[in-house]
């Protein structure tokens, strides 16, 4: 069978360290094997064909409703974690399936328009909101029609704990963990310079001396960085000094761009929007879709659910919803 040699060579390959799909802690409901694909290789082709995945695409990284093509979303952020996890994975020799499942289904819970998104949901729910949480709650209860995708609790452990204050129990978690900071630090500062809202030369010199000058350099620092610094160890770090670039590099762009008005000037208004459609549905819960109406009448908070129904939006749909409830149709821009 393939599936068993495909284990086995994991046994005479990877690290002493890395999470063998053989000894996976396994899946609340018990399935029957795949004859071909390992439990990690399941997980990943189980997130990949999910509809919460394929929204992506038309969900936020940083940049509102972008003028240009080539600015990141939630989707292409996502692939670029995915690609710095398995080059670290591949080079530590860890479980590469494990990493590319957990890093593919980090952010499926994340809201329309970002972080702004998930803000104006964490306000106004009284039960509150977090988008890595929502994103376990998407692969345990809401997708397949309410039946979940039944993945394994490694991969769901490294979902629920990629933030920064949280550690994942396995290597190939806190692989993730640290490439989605890589991404993002990254790829905000191209779309920021992109955007004209930073130049090259304003990042602070400090971190262009030891982190690199380019995107590309800095990418590439990072990475090698972890890779020497966790070889042979049970551990996944970097170097003091990298590690300390790193964060003053965070902290830049937290002070520069993620407040900054061309790039964040229309969050209060796409705040007010998910709040308004937050209030709307959950006086009229009805109106959501079946599915979402199915899990109150199973005992689902009804709060919670209309979390899970905004969330679920891209940026456009919850735009056209807001539209349609709220804005007169008299209104409309004739064309």
């Amino acid at each position: 069978m393939i599936r068993t040699d495909l284990e086995e060579m994991e046994s005479s390959i990877l690290s002493e360290y890395a999470v063998l799909s053989k000894n996976s802690l396994g899946r609340d409901v018990k399935e029957t094997e795949c004859d071909i694909r390992t439990v990690f290789q399941r997980d990943r082709d189980r997130i990949l064909h999910s509809k919460s995945f394929r929204r992506l695409k038309d969900k936020t990284q940083v940049f509102l409703s972008p003028k240009g093509d080539h600015y990141r979303t939630r989707l292409t952020h996502t692939l670029e974690v995915s690609q710095n996890a398995r080059t670290i994975a591949k080079a530590l020799r860890l479980n590469e399936d494990l990493v590319e499942a957990i890093s593919l289904g980090h952010d499926l819970g994340h809201t329309p328009f970002g972080h702004a998104g998930e803000r104006a949901l964490n306000e106004v729910c009284k039960l509150g909101f977090k988008h890595n949480e929502q994103s376990v709650r998407i692969v345990e209860r809401i997708e397949k029609d309410g039946r979940g995708l039944n993945l394994t609790k490694e991969v769901r452990d490294g979902i629920l704990n990629h933030q920064t204050a949280l550690m994942p129990a396995t290597l190939e978690g806190k692989v993730v963990r640290l490439s989605d900071k890589i991404a993002y630090i990254n790829h905000d500062i191209d779309d920021a310079i992109r955007g004209q809202v930073i130049k090259e030369e304003d990042i602070p010199v400090q971190c262009r001396q030891i982190l690199g000058k380019t995107t590309r350099e800095r990418i590439n620092t990072m990475i090698h960085d972890i890779v020497i610094n966790s070889s042979q160890k049970n551990d996944i770090c970097m170097s003091e000094r990298v590690l300390d670039a790193m964060k003053t590099l965070r902290n830049y762009l937290f002070k520069n761009v993620y407040t900054d008005p061309i790039a964040k000037g229309q969050e209060g208004k796409a705040k007010e929007l998910v709040k308004n459609l937050f209030l709307y549905y959950n006086e009229n819960p009805d109106e959501m879709s079946q599915l979402y109406n199915e899990l109150i009448r199973q005992g689902e908070e009804q709060e919670r659910v209309v979390c899970d129904y905004i969330a679920g939006m891209t940026d456009q749909f919850a735009i056209h919803k807001y539209n349609e409830l709220f804005i007169p149709k008299s209104w409309s821009v004739v064309e």
